[in-house]
């Protein structure tokens, strides 16, 4: 069929002109430049004196075990291996800092989850140096957000009001409020240097405001702010080769932050919408092959049978240029989009297919967890003794943060002193695919095709990508060959 749209201008046109995705204009105020001397020596002093209460400093302690370093010594391990040791190992403190901010008036504290990740103990200076023990709500670590709670009684709390991230625009100004090197609340300011960046590799759902603002370490989980004295984002990361500022931050967008806070409030548990596709970003070259002028939106190339995108009549093929009105640029960005809904949300998609854009509404639901996990831990004399295995579904994978399309059994842990902890018969991370010539797609199936009384075991795994067959005869050999 002969294409119909030869550009994306001409196809965002009708995304936002012609089809029933008009996004309903608002009126914001207008951005105006400094009109007189006066106005250039206005101090943002106020706003700061209003917001900073509420952004708090974050310390931490977590105790670790060491061992005397001949101990620790790779050449001593080979000949006595770790059971090997003289006297209690020695305990020492570790400790970490950052920032946080306060979004709610009972002490409900938003940071960054590198902030408080394996913390034994998290305690949260305020601005007018009172100190509390903090509890860890909820910590999620593909958003690289945490939430934390502390109890300051019948006092006060300052908070910061969180922004609609979307309405921020390159060019405002922006303050970033933190604690730095540990040296104490300090504030830098700047512009927003650049909306959507994503492809950073900080977090599962990048999709940053980048700023000029000076961030450095320690200024992770403070606040973004806008000139309005909202919540624009939380400071989570800077480009740099020094490890100090370049002028590169990356704050998360407070619509992210408010999806988190949401789930830890109310569900206690963060399980994110889900759309039921596989796809990838549309590169320069796909592009042209797609009879496009530029790289931008996401080409399905899988739909989960009976997903929100199956009812949706989306099919592989097909490119997602626009969700709620708002332009898809790649992965990530429609990964952010869709993390920041609700279940039950009907939003409409743009989707290019054959040549022609056409909106599709789409009702997103949390991914099913069928079949369900049935985590079991098998027993018996057999290869496979003390490996805990558990079904994949599209809910568990996303748990586990893997590919919500696997399917069959995955090796969840391996029990210390098993054949499998010895010998690597099965490692993390491993789906099994068949055992003794039977194909194994539950855990159900494992009690039927381990025999305990066979002579060898040949079984086939996937792990790190590849296709392994292995063969074990107890107490004799094991082999595994790469077969694809």
């Amino acid at each position: 069929m002969k294409r119909t749209l030869k550009s994306l201008s001409l196809l965002f046109a009708l995304i936002m002109g012609t089809t029933t995705l008009v996004v309903a204009q608002t009126s914001e105020p207008k951005r105006v430049l400094p009109q007189s001397a006066v106005q250039v020596k206005l101090s943002y002093a106020p706003l700061v004196a209003e917001s900073a209460p509420a952004v708090v400093n974050i310390y931490t302690r977590k105790v670790v075990k060491t061992r005397s370093a001949m101990f620790d010594d790779s050449l001593f391990k080979r000949f006595f291996g770790d059971q090997f040791s003289f006297g209690m190992p020695k305990e020492r403190v570790r400790g970490s800092l950052g920032s946080g901010v306060i979004v709610r008036p009972d002490g409900i504290i938003v940071t960054n989850n590198h902030v408080i990740e394996g913390a034994d103990e998290v305690t949260v200076v305020l601005s007018d140096r009172r100190e509390f023990a903090a509890e860890i709500i909820l910590a999620d670590p593909r958003t690289d957000l945490a939430i934390l709670q502390i109890d300051a009684g019948d006092e006060p709390l300052a908070i910061l009001n969180l922004a609609d991230s979307d309405s921020v625009l390159v060019g405002d100004i922006v303050l970033a409020i933190g604690n730095p090197f540990g040296i104490g609340q300090t504030v830098t300011g700047g512009i927003v240097s650049a909306n959507a960046r994503t492809q950073r590799g900080i977090s599962d759902f990048g999709f940053f405001i980048q700023t000029d603002a000076a961030v450095n370490p320690g200024n992770s989980g403070g606040a973004l702010i806008g000139i309005d004295g909202e919540l624009l984002g939380i400071n989570t990361a800077i480009y740099s080769r020094t490890g100090t500022s370049n002028g590169i931050g990356f704050a998360i967008p407070a619509n992210m932050v408010k999806s988190v806070l949401r789930a830890a409030l109310n569900e206690g548990q963060l399980v994110r919408p889900w759309l039921g596709i596989k796809g990838q970003s549309v590169t320069a070259a796909l592009a042209a092959g797609l009879g496009l002028d530029r790289a931008g939106g996401v080409l399905v190339d899988e739909v989960y049978i009976g997903s929100p995108a199956a009812a949706a009549r989306i099919n592989p093929g097909d490119v997602i240029m626009a969700i709620d009105g708002k332009e898809i640029i790649d992965e990530p960005g429609l990964n952010f989009r869709i993390a920041t809904l609700r279940e039950n949300d009907e939003v409409p998609l743009a989707v290019l297919t054959e040549g022609f854009i056409q909106e599709r509404r789409v009702a997103l639901s949390l991914p099913p967890e069928d079949p369900a996990r049935n985590l079991t831990k098998l027993d018996g004399r057999h290869p496979f003794q003390g490996v805990t295995v558990a079904n994949m579904s599209p809910r568990f994978n996303e748990e586990l943060q893997i590919n919500s399309f696997r399917k069959g059994v995955i090796v969840l842990e391996v029990e210390r002193r098993s054949p499998s902890a010895r010998y690597q018969f099965l490692i993390p991370g491993d789906v099994l695919l068949a055992v003794n010539g039977s194909p194994v797609s539950k855990v159900a199936d494992l009690d039927t095709v381990i025999d305990e009384a066979a002579e060898q075991f040949i079984y086939q795994i996937q792990r790190r990508g590849r296709v392994q067959e292995c063969t074990v005869i107890p107490n004799r050999s094991f082999r595994c060959n790469t077969i694809r």
